[in-house]
């Protein structure tokens, strides 16, 4: 059997979280196994199913690179298919036509809120003799689901899940309007697609159950059924945008990596013994159901940024600064940056990248670690910096004159002009190096000094020393 998966979000919002991880348990079973992982866009809800939304799932999905296979199925293309299994159903007797109004289904509510107990269809129209429907009514078509025994889901996750078949009622397959519900839908289409696994979040177990019945009363195989425990926050509460529950696209604007989001979504839920960091084939080598766990995972902002800063420090620096021009469309204008970096300016954030990648834990912080290159004279210094300054500027004193006289610019040969002035002014290294840090960077903290002005280069170094010490002493 091959295998074949799904990944099936409805279109009233972006891709957040939750179902990242989804996509990415289905695509990884289905490349462990040689098979297909399918889409299929769940837009029935045709007031809540926005092109924007579609959209922003299909680019999540690209940018976390799980790439489906054949074309996108869109469900409401669809409908006809599902009310011909509808009209199919009536006809093998396994359906009916119920004629209950809205005020009778509103009373049974009512009834059921008083004695305490779940709301459900009473049933009065599944024997009745269809002479008795009344005129100008458009019925709705119910499943004829079995009332007595059980209905049973062999679960990879949750293991064998039972529910009373009493406890059941007939849904509704096919509404007034001739329009087909979500659980009528889904089958029809997870069927049709050739479905056998479907892997997803355990909001969907109770759906499980009378999905199942829908199968069995077509004679249809029921696909194996993984689901999967939500995702909470660090406190242990429902994920909420306050603790990261945000579209997937958030995360791309944020500055993490792909790889990097991969590899946190896939240990949320699922474990391989201690091992933390996986490459992409070793995902799909080492994945699978059996060890995802029951119980809920918990989101951790600061796991998530320590693995992205291991992968942005494997990263290759040409590669990480093409990864940050994929952003700046979004972050560059509040830093004075256009939506691409000019070539001069690219090849200095190239040439500044090995220091600049150490500290960052994603591209926001590397593109605001490497503001000494791209801001514009004379600099702006942040509070820190200006103390340093202040403190300093008269150990700095003549360092410009010697600086200018270097003929072969380097990390080295700047070094040793440097460390020779502290010694002929009296002071340590740092005394010296913290103030100059901060007149060319307009930080207290950067990349390492010497190599900051290689890669800025002896003009702007001694421009921007200009800026910031034409008040100071005379030599």
């Amino acid at each position: 059997m091959s295998v074949v998966t799904r990944f099936a979000p409805s279109p009233t919002g972006f891709l957040h979280i939750g179902g990242g991880r989804t996509a990415l348990f289905n695509w990884l079973y289905a490349k462990r196994h040689g098979g297909k992982m399918l889409l299929r866009i769940e837009d029935t809800d045709r007031e809540r199913s926005t092109d924007a939304a579609i959209e922003a799932i299909i680019d999540g999905l690209k940018w976390l690179g799980l790439e489906w296979d054949g074309d996108v199925v869109y469900q409401f293309a669809r409908a006809a298919r599902h009310r011909e299994v509808a009209e199919t159903l009536l006809a093998k007797g396994r359906a009916y036509h119920c004629y209950a109004s809205q005020q009778e289904l509103e009373e049974m509510r009512e009834l059921a809120r008083k004695e305490g107990r779940p709301s459900r269809y009473d049933g009065r129209w599944r024997d009745r003799d269809p002479s008795e429907a009344p005129k100008d009514v458009k019925p709705v078509i119910r499943l004829k689901a079995p009332i007595e025994g059980e209905t049973a889901v062999e679960d990879e996750v949750q293991g064998r899940v039972v529910w009373q078949n009493k406890d059941l009622d007939d849904l509704v397959l096919l509404r007034s309007d001739g329009t087909p519900t979500y659980m009528l839908a889904v089958v029809v289409d997870d069927h049709d697609m050739c479905i056998t696994h479907v892997i997803r979040g355990d909001d969907h177990l109770t759906n499980a159950a009378r999905q199942t019945q829908i199968y069995q009363a077509m004679g249809w195989d029921v696909p194996s059924m993984s689901h999967v425990p939500m995702i909470l926050g660090p406190d242990g509460a429902k994920l909420s945008k306050r603790h990261g529950a945000l579209g997937v696209e958030a995360y791309r604007a944020m500055g993490y990596l792909p790889m990097a989001m991969r590899n946190y979504l896939v240990r949320l839920g699922w474990s391989h013994g201690d091992q933390e960091i996986f490459s992409t084939q070793e995902m799909i080598d080492a994945f699978d159901l059996k060890n995802i766990g029951r119980s809920p995972a918990r989101f951790d902002f600061a796991k998530l940024e320590n693995l992205n800063g291991h992968y942005m420090r494997q990263t290759g620096d040409e590669e990480l600064v093409q990864a940050i021009e994929t952003i700046l469309p979004e972050v560059g204008a509040e830093r004075g940056l256009g939506p691409t970096f000019p070539p001069a300016m690219r090849e200095k954030l190239i040439a500044a990248m090995p220091g600049l990648k150490e500290r960052a834990k994603n591209l926001v912080e590397l593109l605001d670690s490497a503001y000494y290159l791209y801001a514009q004279r004379p600099l702006k210094l942040d509070e820190k910096a200006a103390g340093l300054l202040a403190d300093g500027k008269a150990r700095l004193t003549g360092i410009a004159g010697k600086l200018e006289a270097v003929k072969d610019w380097s990390a080295q040969s700047v070094e040793a002009v440097i460390r020779e002035h502290a010694d002929a002014v009296g002071a340590k290294l740092g005394q010296v190096a913290q103030p100059l840090r901060a007149a060319l960077t307009g930080r207290a903290t950067s990349p390492g000094l010497f190599d900051v002005m290689a890669v800025l280069g002896k003009d702007e170094t001694l421009l921007r020393l200009q800026d910031q010490l034409k008040d100071a002493p005379a030599a």
